[in-house]
């Protein structure tokens, strides 16, 4: 779906939130119409915003330094709003707008790129998928993530998870992915994440105390969860840095599909909500490149391709998975809430 009106892309983003179980979030996206009709640069520039101003996220990356003005306590204007207190949508709207107007030179360079909306309780629905995939192919991995942001799914190996009952992962990490399952759980066995390799175009580092704040205010504010589970991801990055590097997408996947692959591991290339962000001869180059490198693989040496992207009619993010040789169509594999709060079975 390609929304190019401001206000469309505002009331689908806030519609967005709320069916994600986001009021608040919902309730400050909303009033981001109040800070074009402040006649401030920000509201200016988001009035004419070029292009796909939903395929760009572009109420998100408002919400995110919204969000970080609260954070830091740059200003305690809104604190009634993320704290549910004030819901009446006309208060919200003039309480936005009066920060807007106070802190425009702070807020207008949020609009410069995408929001980074890295999220480990994504990686549940990318587990589920090499637990099916392992039924048919070799369950040893190697995982190869685009749009990584700060890596914090390149870790997805020294993370635990209970998947309906299915347990997998390191028992002991203090990263448990325990989402509310529905429908029947995903098959169980062995999967063995022998490496994980990351690119972003833009790649955050959680051991930078400025660069981890900035992902913290992507957060909703309504995810507490999540904002306990981005602490969790920090400490473990401190610990080891994830093996991520500064490159675009279609470059980084031609690189990894030309190294050699072991016999006996599946190779597979993941992704979760950052396909949206690629330009279109980039999509078309990747989807490209993974039909040739399929064309060549084989029963000792598999290739499989992972999304979690959203479904722009469900608001729900879909898990879908395609491996060579074999299948040749793709499987919707499960429907899941945007940060993983839960996962609906349907392999």
């Amino acid at each position: 779906m390609e929304i190019a009106d401001v206000a469309q892309a505002i009331a689908w983003q806030a519609r967005h939130a709320e069916e994600a179980g986001a009021p608040i979030t919902g309730r400050i996206i909303r009033a981001e119409a109040s800070i074009i009709a402040a006649g401030t640069q920000t509201g200016a520039r988001m009035a004419n915003w070029p292009g796909l101003s939903l395929e760009d996220a572009m109420p998100l990356r408002v919400a995110g330094g919204l969000h970080f003005l609260h954070l830091t306590g740059a200003t305690h204007a809104l604190a009634p709003v993320y704290a549910g207190e004030v819901t009446d949508q006309a208060a919200v709207d003039a309480l936005v707008a009066g920060v807007a107007r106070d802190f425009d030179a702070v807020l207008l360079p949020w609009l410069d790129g995408p929001p980074q909306t890295n999220e480990a309780g994504r990686s549940a629905s990318v587990m589920a998928g090499l637990l099916w995939l392992a039924q048919s192919v070799c369950p040893r991995f190697e995982l190869i993530e685009i749009g990584a942001s700060a890596g914090i799914n390149t870790m997805m190996a020294r993370y635990g998870y209970d998947l309906g009952g299915v347990k997998v992962g390191a028992v002991d990490s203090p990263m448990q992915i325990v989402p509310e399952w529905r429908g029947n759980p995903p098959p169980s066995g062995p999967v063995d994440i022998i490496s994980v390799k990351g690119c972003d175009i833009a790649p955050v580092d959680l051991t930078d105390p400025a660069q981890a704040q900035r992902l913290k205010a992507y957060i909703w504010a309504d995810a507490t969860e999540r904002m306990a589970r981005m602490d969790v991801a920090i400490a473990l990055a401190h610990a080891q840095r994830p093996d991520l590097v500064q490159m675009d997408a279609a470059a980084f996947v031609a690189q990894q599909l030309a190294a050699p692959q072991a016999e006996g591991v599946t190779r597979v290339l993941f992704h979760t909500v950052m396909w949206q962000y690629l330009p279109d001869s980039t999509r078309a180059a990747i989807r490209t490149m993974m039909e040739e490198a399929g064309a060549r693989a084989t029963v000792e040496r598999p290739l499989a391709w992972l999304r979690v992207e959203t479904n722009r009619t469900t608001f729900r993010h879909e898990l879908t998975v395609k491996y060579w040789p074999g299948e040749r169509e793709v499987a919707l594999l499960a429907e899941a809430h945007p940060h993983g709060a839960w996962v609906r079975w349907l392999g």
